[in-house]
């Protein structure tokens, strides 16, 4: 049966703060360990209960939050530790990802490629830091897409979401974010060419390069 109209409106109501708290967690901006205050976040998004319980169940299964009984529900940890275990991971898929996104002839999808190309290519280096990590963030988060793979996406999209959560952790300690973003600018002219091996290559490389500079960091 097709959704009522209140569920699909809490649906979309809990799809906003799932989104508005996944992007405040992966920037640490609600820091590692710290509790999160349903009632608090309910009012400050104008949303009820419901929705924040049902974004927080989503942000539980991304790795992003944690709740134990009778003591509530809290942002997790940040374990440097993990990055071996993920960038081995990301070295596998990312690539995947990268060459099925180039066979992805879709119009809309190629259309956002050649628009965050252009945002690359045109950018201001004294963006503040917040805008320039929503940037990187969306970048990959839309290569994922254009692989047209869901559960590829939904396993990169978490997998990124927690380093970047490490970089926000040593962000003080690395090369200026505008110079990693720019590496993008290669590997999105690659896809948009179709030229899935160039493609892959690029994007192995660019993990590569991004593990060596967080483990510099510390």
């Amino acid at each position: 049966m097709p959704p009522t109209p209140t569920q699909a409106t809490t649906s979309s109501m809990a799809d906003r703060a799932y989104d508005l708290l996944r992007d405040r967690l992966v920037l640490l901006e609600i820091a590692p360990t710290h509790p999160i205050h349903e009632p608090a976040l309910a009012e400050e998004l104008n949303v009820g209960r419901t929705p924040i319980r049902e974004a927080l169940k989503r942000l539980e299964t991304d790795h992003l939050v944690v709740s134990y009984p009778r003591r509530g529900t809290f942002a997790t940890s940040v374990d440097f530790h993990e990055l071996n275990q993920i960038s081995e991971i990301r070295q596998v898929l990312e690539p995947m990802a990268a060459h099925n996104a180039a066979a992805n002839k879709d119009p809309e999808i190629r259309a956002e490629l050649a628009e965050y190309l252009k945002k690359i290519d045109s950018l201001d280096e004294s963006m503040d830091q917040r805008s320039l990590l929503l940037l990187d963030v969306h970048i990959h988060r839309l290569i994922y897409r254009a692989s047209a793979n869901k559960h590829l996406e939904e396993t990169l999209v978490r997998l990124d979401n927690l380093v970047t959560r490490i970089w926000c952790l040593v962000i003080d300690q690395m090369p200026p974010i505008a110079e990693h973003i720019i590496e993008h600018s290669a590997l999105l002219r690659a896809i948009l060419d179709g030229d899935g091996t160039k493609a892959a290559r690029l994007v192995s490389a660019h993990v590569a390069h991004f593990e060596q500079a967080l483990r510099k960091a510390p």
